[in-house]
């Protein structure tokens, strides 16, 4: 039998990354050479919104970007499931610039190491910091969040589904136990 209990609404994501938007402009004293990746497919909605508002709290328009780390995986060779390839556009040079990387959960670490290796591919940035709506713990690699919406410590066995309006109609993170 599988229960879900919503454990942020519309508000609490509003909040979150009213919060980390304005934490990322006083960590970097502004928005010089800065720029915000969403890695595809739950950060980049969440990293849209977060240029939006440091960008309209700043007066300045903050370079966004999106990354796909699918072939940067490295179970794509172990897996039974044949990964779906999405888009990367990323269209400035990453050269010495300020990169926020943004996800919507932060679990293994897996997902950010390969995103780190992908991100190399398009320069050499002067810094990387991570955005995450939520960070569930259970790290295998050493990698942490400079910015969180909210610490979410959860079992193995459950799941964590961040769904947001552009894609599926409603704000909400929902833990799901199984």
């Amino acid at each position: 039998m599988e229960t879900s209990k919503i454990i942020m609404d519309a508000a609490g994501i509003e909040r979150s990354l009213t919060r980390i938007s304005c934490e990322i402009i006083e960590e970097n004293k502004g928005v010089q050479d800065l720029v915000i990746i969403g890695i595809q497919k739950g950060g980049v909605f969440l990293a849209q919104r977060i240029a939006g508002k440091i960008s309209d709290s700043e007066h300045a328009k903050v370079p966004f970007g999106v990354l796909d780390i699918t072939l940067y995986r490295d179970d794509i060779m172990t897996t039974r499931i044949k990964p779906k390839m999405g888009r990367t556009d990323i269209s400035f040079s990453l050269d010495d610039k300020k990169v926020i990387l943004v996800d919507d959960v932060l679990f293994t670490g897996r997902t950010i190491r390969a995103a780190m290796d992908a991100l190399m591919d398009f320069g050499r940035p002067k810094l990387i910091r991570l955005a995450v709506l939520i960070d569930r713990g259970h790290r295998e690699l050493p990698i942490r969040a400079d910015f969180v919406g909210t610490n979410l410590p959860s079992s193995l066995w459950e799941d964590i589904a961040v769904h947001l309006t552009e894609s599926s109609g409603i704000d909400e993170v929902v833990i799901e136990k199984s």
